[in-house]
């Protein structure tokens, strides 16, 4: 938050509570904001007027809510996103007088699902229409033969997910028709948020606030209460200082930009480190960057030749009237092709081999068309004539922000953030592809500053005790997020024991930051680190053979407490290491495969076993 003043003369504080009010306001992040700000509107529309409520030991943070059942708010949440505004809606609720509570639904009893009477469902899809780790347990449960019966119970679902994945927010979905076919009464219509999700988060959280209190008696009569400016919606809580957020992104200068791939390599990552120096951003490591990019100009400039319009065509941009140009270039997403747009674009062109592919019957005909395919081959393989500029535009949806796991620790380097980026090039149906920020970041990086701001992982976090022993698994770029926890911990003199399972291709071309590990080694800091290099030998070797290798030692380190770390691939490497981990804990514990499966579930709800996988 910008630092506040205040003036004892111009409120009705004395200084010394001035003082202290305004030193609390500094410290908040946006959602404590919030949550105070809800938590004092609520105690004060109890007060009789002039008068402040006080609270009791025993209240909850807003006004009392009478005789009305309280809401319960369940997140599962990947990264953050779905927590976030979970507890953005407890927030709105308190200032309307309701009691709500927001519970990871990892720390949730399922067979308490019978004794609610209010229920919210805040939840994103992960990987091809996944549950995020933390909401895996429930979503079985109320799919299994134990699920109660659930009449007499009000619910309303916020779905998280990504409309380039074919099960766009597949779990909110799983979630919202489960619960009404268990008896439960839909309040609010099931939302469902694509990447770009802050203007409808604001209408949902009021929409179920003013939902709720219809339904239960409680609270006082609905007001829209509007959150601190910069905070609602959001993606990410901005536990820092800085003015600067996703809706405000800082313009940073790239420093350097260098190759970590040697000579001969497949592979092509950059290691990349920006100016933040004055931008008072902060961040812990597991934390991610997020950078606003632009599409490329050669890309840009074939679609609006394949739409056969003028580039300076004024347009109903993002932000008002601009040039065709510089909406596709800035604002909207003009590659990834997603069935959201295609239907939107076969309803102009009223082609039938077009509609066809949209059929129920024609889905893996689809999917094989959009595979390696982007929207310039759609406008290319079914033109529309007469379509405008501004007609397409209409179609698109806003250019997402690109997340990348920062690689340098805030203590060890508060002025510069550090990424790992693989460049994203190759070539699908005779045409050249790049993924739209990884190519920006390596090609087109000192052209002008870059829009970043800081999101948050709250399941992606170094223990609170320095003296935890860590496992950490990172091949490839997966690596980013231990570079900044080994900074971060040698900055705090840690003395928890660290082990890193790295892989890549070739020893001698891809092992990226070889000489940190190497000095952190040598200074006994990184305790040991096994690598896997796939191609150096007839047989190929993953991080998750490493791991079997050195199990009956894993085994020892889960037994003393160590948490479990695994950054990237996650259609792959995660799940072939979620398995070599079962193995290990079976096989050195003793263990039935149901057994193992519950130790490892145990580690999750302590926090012991993270993920980050992409």
């Amino acid at each position: 938050m910008s630092t506040v003043y205040l003036d004892e003369h111009s409120s009705p504080l004395d200084a010394q509570q001035a003082a202290q009010l305004s030193t609390l306001i500094q410290s908040l992040s946006p959602m404590q904001a919030t949550w105070v700000s809800g938590y004092l509107a609520g105690l004060n529309a109890q007060a009789q007027t002039g008068a402040v409520a006080q609270p009791t030991a025993a209240a909850a943070p807003a006004a009392e809510a009478g005789t009305a059942e309280p809401i319960t708010v369940l997140y599962g949440s990947q990264t953050g996103n779905a927590e976030d505004v979970a507890e953005q809606l407890v927030a709105r609720a308190s200032a309307a007088g309701l009691q709500a509570t927001a519970v990871d639904m990892l720390d949730y009893k399922p067979r308490d699902l019978k004794k609610e009477k209010n229920i919210v469902i805040c939840v994103s899809t992960h990987g091809e229409g996944d549950p995020p780790d933390n909401a895996e347990e429930l979503h079985e449960f109320v799919f299994g033969k134990k699920a109660p019966k659930l009449e007499g119970v009000n619910f309303s679902v916020l779905a998280f997910g990504d409309t380039s994945y074919e099960h766009f927010c597949q779990t909110g979905r799983d979630f919202d028709a489960q619960l009404e076919k268990l008896g439960a009464t839909r309040l609010v219509d099931r939302k469902d948020l694509d990447v770009d999700f802050d203007d409808d988060v604001e209408a949902w959280l009021d929409d179920v606030v003013t939902k709720f209190q219809d339904a239960t008696g409680g609270g006082q009569a609905h007001t829209n209460v509007t959150a601190m400016p910069g905070t609602a919606g959001q993606p990410e809580a901005e536990a820092t200082t800085s003015a600067y957020s996703r809706k405000n992104p800082f313009p940073a200068e790239v420093l350097t930009n260098v190759v970590l791939n040697g000579r001969g390599s497949d592979k092509e990552v950059h290691h990349i480190e920006l100016d933040t120096e004055d931008s008072g951003l902060q961040w812990e490591p597991g934390d991610s960057l997020g950078i606003i990019p632009a599409n490329e100009p050669g890309v840009v400039a074939e679609l609006i030749a394949a739409l056969g319009v003028s580039a300076d065509e004024q347009v109903t941009g993002i932000d008002g009237e601009v040039a065709l140009e510089h909406a596709l270039t800035h604002q909207y997403e003009i590659t990834t092709l997603t069935r959201p747009f295609i239907e939107k674009y076969a309803e102009h062109a009223a082609d039938d081999g077009l509609n066809a592919l949209l059929g129920d019957d024609a889905r893996e005909q689809l999917a094989e068309y959009m595979d390696g395919r982007f929207i310039i081959d759609l406008v290319e393989d079914y033109p529309i004539d007469g379509m405008t500029g501004g007609d397409f535009v209409r179609l698109l949806r806003k250019l997402p922000p690109r997340l990348y796991s920062i690689a340098s620790s805030h203590a060890a380097n508060p002025d510069e953030i550090h990424l790992t980026v693989a460049a994203v090039r190759y070539k699908t149906h005779g045409r050249d592809r790049h993924g739209v920020a990884s190519i920006q970041l390596a090609d087109r990086s000192e052209d002008a500053n870059l829009p970043i701001y800081i999101d948050h992982n709250k399941n992606f976090k170094l223990p609170s005790d320095d003296a935890a022993p860590i496992i950490m698994v990172g091949p490839g770029t997966g690596i980013a997020p231990f570079r900044a926890f080994l900074e971060e911990r040698e900055e705090r003199d840690a003395t928890g024991k660290n082990w890193l399972f790295f892989g890549a291709q070739h020893f001698r071309s891809d092992f990226y930051y070889q000489t940190d590990w190497l000095r952190w080694r040598e200074d006994g800091l990184l305790t040991r680190m096994d690598v896997a290099f796939s191609r150096d030998q007839a047989d190929k070797i993953y991080v998750q053979h490493k791991i079997r290798e050195a199990g009956a030692e894993l085994y020892r380190w889960l037994e003393d407490g160590a948490t479990v770390y695994v950054c990237g691939d996650a259609n792959a490497m995660a799940a072939d290491v979620h398995d070599a981990l079962l193995e290990i804990i079976g096989e050195h514990g003793g263990l039935a495969a149901e057994d193992a499966a519950a130790y490892l579930k145990n580690m999750q709800k302590e926090k012991r076993y993270q993920r980050d996988v992409y």
